[in-house]
């Protein structure tokens, strides 16, 4: 019996998690949930899997879900950051599930680390924005660092058919997206529910954005980077539409490695979850059969500049990696509430990376203030946007 504390309970990745649990009930137990203000969905989930700790955005949302559960489950409620952490440091966990969206996860992460929790990490930006520092936290405590994206995972698991010295190359795959094949001009005018609208995903409001603009492959890119330490020169993007082959390895011989699998979000968790054993999900089998064709485009930068952004900052290093994620976090919750256009998330990403130098990677307080500093810079450049 592995037992789990899972923050993001109510996301999509969150939702899959425990579904993975109630298919494996004599293998897995959760005995801590963290969510926002989802306080429905997290009650059934309380209700349904007796945490130890629980969590929530706020203090206010924790006397609503108090009033939802039973009174003995009122002095199990902790929320905001500190409920985070509470919850990710329970002392009955020894795996934590960081399934929360954005910057939120570091600190938590971090917690976990060093009180000495195996990591099922899905939340790529702990490693974006510091990557260095956390890493080095894992090997000090001794603890791993699972993937649960499938890109990740499915370079986990072709990195162990050879040795790390003889990898020639990373290459992440990529869907391209709703707006793959789109004009300058669609993009411009591209709405928040085309955009939300992904071809092979079924994902949250944030992530499915990112993998519009590409951004997300870009933070995808720089999580490789700091997890498999594997120089930015030696990870390379391809879009691949239909979503088959989730990664690949390319070795010093010239054999490279792909892992294939149908899109399911369950694959990459029950293998983090049960590593190195596998479970058999009960799922479709991919059928190549009936795949049929399977095509590899290059990455069009021009369409989709967050990308080089991403490749950018994770060349520049520092602080930089903080900078690009916290003004993408502004800039899409700003596309989503109809603030600016698709075309401007990376506009703005870009321009507030040029108020910033470098810095030290190894300063988490220096990276901790920049997030806040570009957070504020991105929303008086949205704010100056719309009034001109």
């Amino acid at each position: 019996m592995k037992t789990l504390a899972l923050l993001g309970s109510t996301g999509s990745i969150g939702k899959n998690v425990l579904n993975v649990v109630r298919v494996f009930p004599d293998r897995f137990r959760i005995v801590g949930l963290a969510a926002g203000k989802n306080i429905t969905e997290l009650a059934a989930q309380v209700l349904e899997f007796q945490p130890e700790r629980i969590s929530v955005a706020d203090e206010e949302t924790a006397a609503r879900l108090a009033e939802l559960l039973p009174a003995e489950y009122r002095q199990k409620i902790f929320w905001g950051e500190e409920g985070n952490i509470q919850v990710a440091t329970v002392p009955a966990a020894q795996m934590v599930i960081t399934a929360v969206v954005g910057a939120a996860g570091l600190l938590p992460t971090l917690a976990a680390i060093e009180a000495g929790k195996d990591i099922g990490l899905a939340n790529k930006e702990t490693l974006v924005m510091a990557g260095r520092i956390v890493m080095q936290a894992a090997r000090e405590h001794q603890v791993s660092l699972l993937p649960i994206d499938s890109e990740h995972s499915a370079i986990f698991q072709a990195l162990e058919a050879g040795r790390r010295d003889d990898v020639a190359m990373l290459i992440l795959t990529a869907s391209g997206g709703p707006f793959r094949t789109f004009s300058p001009e669609q993009l411009a005018c591209a709405a928040p529910a085309q955009a939300l609208a992904h071809p092979n995903w079924s994902m949250g409001r944030k992530i499915s954005i990112d993998s519009a603009t590409m951004m997300n492959k870009g933070l995808e890119v720089i999580e490789a980077r700091w997890l498999f330490d594997i120089p930015a020169e030696k990870i390379r993007v391809v879009v691949h539409p239909e979503s088959i082959v989730h990664s690949l390895v390319e070795y010093i011989d010239g054999s490279v490695m792909a892992q294939l699998g149908i899109p399911d979000m369950r694959i990459p968790i029950a293998y983090a979850l049960s590593y190195p054993e596998r479970l058999n999900l009960g799922l479709s089998r991919l059928s190549l059969s009936a795949c049929g064709s399977l095509n590899f485009e290059k990455p069009d930068y021009e369409r989709f500049p967050a990308l080089g952004l991403a490749f950018a900052v994770l060349q520049e290093g520092g602080v930089k990696p903080a900078v690009l994620n916290a003004a993408n976090e502004v800039a899409v919750a700003a596309f989503l509430d109809k603030k600016i256009g698709f075309t401007d998330i990376a506009k703005v990403v870009k321009t507030v990376l040029s108020r910033f130098t470098a810095g030290d990677d190894l300063d988490l307080a220096a990276i901790l203030a920049a997030d806040a500093e570009a957070r504020e810079l991105a929303e008086k450049k949205i704010l100056n946007s719309s009034r001109g």
